[in-house]
């Protein structure tokens, strides 16, 4: 087993729409983008975490680099479903040519989505956040001089149960037998667990908190995570200033929705 070989090789399709391609805002867009990071060094990254695909049996599975693009999509087009985020990319030009997949050749299938999702680890996700705000670092981007902290609930997936019941679930998913399915193999999907009650705007929420900073400047999102529902946004204050120093600017101002500006300039 090993990787599926990309054709990037020029179709008939690519060839009868080169000339429109030209005029092509959306492309002009995409190709900024693919311009502005070093992808080889993400991939690196990747393999480092990925393990599908190394071994020396079984079907060519797709590079991981292309899914983790396809995750990018999905997130910075806001396509609300995998099956969605493959008829997207089937559909637009941008897209695939982003992918460097040619016209002729399809989407992975949303179920690879779903699959591929799950196997990259926070410690994953955190280092290619690194890597990516490192590059832009060292393009002049100025990314710590004002960093503005805030937190949204996610309703889970899951359906609330009693908290007796969420402990015993607990306990069984720390054994052998709690990490694999009826038919013997690794779970692939397995229920929240970690999700609770909140309350926003008078209306229950069942799920979690988001906690998240972002550059004011340019919107980047530096660093990211989860809690459960209930828990403070400010128990995660200091997580989400110190732990997004990803490169060696200092943090100028810190910003929340509530309480304004909780730290001078001066840096952090």
């Amino acid at each position: 087993m090993g990787f599926k070989k990309r054709d990037n090789s020029f179709s008939f399709a690519d060839l009868a729409l080169e000339d429109s391609m030209k005029h092509n805002h959306s492309l002009e867009l995409m190709d900024k983008l693919n311009g502005a990071i070093d992808w080889s060094r993400v991939e690196t990254v990747l393999l480092s975490h990925y393990r599908v695909g190394t071994s020396g049996g079984g079907a060519d599975a797709y590079p991981p680099l292309m899914l983790f693009k396809c995750m990018l999509i999905q997130k910075w087009f806001q396509i609300k479903s995998d099956p969605e985020l493959e008829t997207q990319i089937n559909d637009r030009i941008s897209f695939k040519k982003f992918l460097k997949l040619s016209l002729s050749s399809p989407s992975p299938d949303h179920s690879t989505f779903s699959r591929f999702r799950p196997l990259l680890s926070k410690n994953a996700m955190d280092q290619i956040n690194s890597e990516i705000l490192r590059q832009f670092e060292t393009q002049g981007l100025t990314i710590n001089e004002g960093v503005a902290i805030d937190a949204r609930l996610v309703k889970s997936a899951s359906r609330p149960m009693s908290n007796d019941k969420i402990t015993e679930l607990k306990v069984k998913r720390n054994t052998p037998e709690g990490k694999i399915n009826k038919k013997g193999k690794p779970l692939k999907y397995s229920r929240d667990l970690e999700s609770d009650w909140n309350i926003k705007n008078d209306i229950p929420l069942y799920g979690l908190k988001e906690h998240a900073s972002v550059d004011t400047n340019h919107g980047l999102i530096l660093t990211t995570t989860m809690s459960p529902a209930p828990v403070h946004d400010t128990n995660f204050f200091l997580y989400c200033t110190v732990y997004n120093r990803h490169t060696q600017q200092k943090i100028e101002k810190v910003y929340a929705e509530k309480d304004g500006l909780l730290a001078s300039p001066g840096g952090l």
